[in-house]
């Protein structure tokens, strides 16, 4: 358990949380919050930070992925 963690709070939608449980179970990952803190690391150590945040994504909205499922 490197560095000091911090309790936070967070509202995200019930398929990213189906992700985090997903990807915690498939990599033997003790729980969703170490599956967030793994993805926040890629993010911090080799995401492109313009790519990610520079680009509105909306994958609920009609057109995007998960919004052709309504």
């Amino acid at each position: 358990m490197a560095g000091e963690k911090v309790d936070l709070t967070f509202t995200i939608n019930t398929d990213m949380e189906e992700m985090l449980k997903n990807a915690a179970q498939k990599y033997e990952l003790p729980d969703v919050s170490k599956a967030l803190r793994v993805i926040l690391d890629y993010v911090i150590e080799d995401g492109n930070w313009d790519e990610i945040f520079g680009k509105v994504r909306c994958s609920r909205c009609v057109g995007g992925p998960l919004g052709r499922m309504y």
